[in-house]
């Protein structure tokens, strides 16, 4: 049996794929993004996490793939017959291959959706595209030295994955954080629109403005959010129009 390490399950999802879905988080990032407003997914292994009003609980558990499928499957009929499904979040699920593949496996005939940063193994990406439906691709900075000063690796793997993702036919959603300071640039529009203009017919966009209250985990894991976003005003809208001019389809969350 195929195990692996999630640190949440969320029942009745809306906003994580089409219909109403469960989305799971699996646990370990190879990201550190300074934003990053799910820190207790950065470790790979359970920890201890003083979680407010609860005291200290254990954050992450080891389960088998079929345990795991078992525990969504038992709502399969409901969640099919709300046009949903299952999201694979994280974290990053490409952290867990072997595990990810395994219960992308089980869990079919529902609908599947992989969230990805794309940084992960290439073979194993390009296995787990051909086992969901649809995946949410999400891009940090198209500059790779950006990339690195913000996330902390460079972004050569994670292109070289939306290649695949958009050689695979697969349609699929770019997500991208809107991080003031990071990437709400017209240079960084403009790159992402040039990357999608050959996948345009299968590809869709969508925009998240920046979580205020990201940080508000942290302390509950003894670490310190960073992140600092600049003076309100700035970065304060995205230069869409980039989108319109080359015919991509996007919206704002």
């Amino acid at each position: 049996m195929k195990t692996g390490v999630i640190f949440d399950i969320k029942e009745m999802t809306v906003h994580d794929g089409p219909g109403v879905r469960v989305t799971v988080f699996f646990k370990g990032c190879p990201l550190r993004c300074i934003w990053c407003h799910n820190p207790e997914g950065l470790s790979g292994s359970p920890q201890p996490m003083k979680e407010k009003g609860r005291g200290i609980v254990t954050c992450g558990k080891i389960l088998s793939a079929e345990e795991l499928a078992a525990k969504i499957m038992k709502n399969a009929d409901i969640l099919q017959q709300l046009k949903g499904g299952v999201t694979i979040s994280g974290g990053e699920p490409l952290m867990q291959p072997e595990f990810l593949l395994a219960v992308l496996k089980e869990l079919s005939p529902l609908h599947r959706v992989l969230q990805t940063s794309g940084h992960g193994n290439e073979n194993a990406f390009k296995e787990a595209i051909q086992n969901c439906e649809l995946v949410y691709f999400d891009l940090k900075q198209m500059c790779s030295d950006a990339h690195r000063k913000f996330t902390g690796v460079d972004n050569a793997l994670i292109l070289r994955n939306l290649g695949h993702l958009k050689a695979s036919g697969k349609p699929f959603t770019v997500r991208m954080a809107m991080i003031p300071g990071v990437n709400i640039t017209r240079q960084h529009f403009t790159a992402v629109a040039e990357a999608l203009a050959s996948a345009r017919d299968r590809a869709s966009i969508e925009l998240l403005p920046y979580n205020p209250f990201a940080g508000a985990k942290y302390p509950w894991l003894d670490m310190e959010y960073n992140y600092t976003p600049p003076q309100e005003g700035e970065d304060s809208s995205y230069p869409t129009d980039i989108f319109e001019a080359a015919n991509l389809s996007y919206k704002v969350l």
